[in-house]
C-alpha cells in the first residue's frame, strides 16, 4: 500500500519507481526529491496566490507540488522528457485543474504566449539551459517583461555571477545584464546529496525581481554588445578590446570618467550605461 505525504500524494521516490524514471545526463537532470527543500524553495518566491506560476523543467514534480500546495493560483510546467508527463498528469488530476502540463522545449517555445495575468517563474532549471534562459528573460524586446519576478536554482558558481560586484573574479556579463533591470540576491544553497543523482557541485537558489525601470539609462542592444566585446577580453585595456565600436574611443572612455587602462572587471554598471550613451 501507498503512504501519502502532506499533500496527499504518494513520495517521490515511489512515483519514481513506479514509473521507472531516471535522470538523464543529457537533458541535464538532477531530481531534487526532498519536499522540505522544495517548500522551502517555493516560500522564497513569496506570495503565489495571485499569479500564474511558470516552471522549466519539474521533473517528477517535487517543486510542482510545492507550488501548489503554497497557493499558487495556477502553475504552466513545461517538460521535454515524455517520460514524466504521466507522473506530471497524475499531480495535475490531484490538484483540480490549477497545474497545466505542456510537453515542449523550453528553449523553442514562445513561452509568454501561454501565460495570462501576473506571472513569477520558480524552477529547478536543467543546468545546461539555465543561463540561456537566465539571458533571454532578461533581454525582452520591450521591459518591463511579462514576469515579475525569477526564483531559480542554478549550479552556485553561476549563481555567484549573477550576484558579483566589480572588482570580483565572478563580475561579468551576468552580472551586468541582471543589475541594470532587476535586484537579485542568493537566498539558499543546496548541497548534492539532495540530488538524485548527486551533482558535483553545490546548487545555489536565486530571488531576482524586476525594476519597472532599469537602475540607468542606457540603450540596451548597445550595452549587451559592449559589455559582451569588455568580458570577452577581460584580461585586456578597455581601449584595446573596445576599439572595433570606434576609432576615438579612447577619448570616448575619458569623456565617462573610464581610464582607457583600465579592465572591464574595474568598471560599475553606471560606467557602463554610460559609455553605451556615447557610443550609440
Amino acid at each position: 500500500m501507498s503512504s501519502k505525504t502532506l499533500d496527499g500524494l504518494p513520495p517521490l521516490r515511489e512515483i519514481i519507481n513506479d514509473y521507472q524514471l531516471s535522470a538523464k545526463k543529457s537533458l541535464g537532470q538532477n531530481f531534487l526529491l526532498d519536499l522540505n527543500l522544495t517548500n522551502k524553495i517555493a516560500r522564497m518566491a513569496g506570495d503565489l496566490s495571485n499569479h500564474t506560476i511558470l516552471e522549466i523543467g519539474p521533473g517528477p514534480g517535487g517543486l510542482t507540488r510545492a507550488l501548489l500546495s503554497s497557493g499558487a493560483k495556477k502553475v504552466l510546467a513545461i517538460e521535454r522528457d515524455e517520460r514524466l508527463i504521466p507522473a506530471l498528469n497524475q499531480i495535475k488530476d490531484h490538484f483540480n485543474g490549477r497545474l497545466d502540463v505542456k510537453y515542449a522545449d523550453a528553449l523553442n517555445e514562445p513561452l509568454d504566449n501561454y501565460l495570462k495575468g501576473p506571472v513569477k517563474v520558480v524552477a529547478n532549471l536543467p543546468y545546461n539551459i539555465g543561463t540561456e534562459l537566465l539571458i533571454r528573460w532578461l533581454t525582452p524586446k520591450i521591459w518591463p517583461p511579462y514576469w515579475d519576478s525569477l526564483t531559480l536554482m542554478f549550479q552556485k558558481e553561476v549563481a555567484k555571477r549573477i550576484v558579483a560586484s566589480p572588482g570580483t573574479k565572478a563580475y561579468g556579463r551576468l552580472a551586468l545584464l541582471v543589475q541594470w533591470r532587476c535586484n537579485a540576491k542568493i537566498v539558499m544553497e543546496i548541497p548534492p546529496q539532495a540530488f538524485t543523482p548527486p551533482p558535483k557541485v553545490t546548487s545555489a537558489v536565486v530571488h531576482i525581481e524586476r525594476l519597472d525601470t532599469p537602475r540607468f539609462d542606457a540603450n540596451g542592444k548597445t550595452l549587451e554588445r559592449i559589455v559582451a566585446a569588455a568580458f570577452n577580453q577581460r584580461r585586456k585595456m578597455l581601449r584595446v578590446s573596445l576599439k572595433a565600436f570606434s576609432p576615438s574611443i579612447e577619448s570616448i572612455l575619458l569623456d565617462v570618467g573610464i581610464n582607457p587602462t583600465q579592465r572591464a572587471e574595474e568598471i560599475g554598471l553606471e560606467q557602463f550605461c554610460a559609455l553605451s550613451k556615447k557610443i550609440n
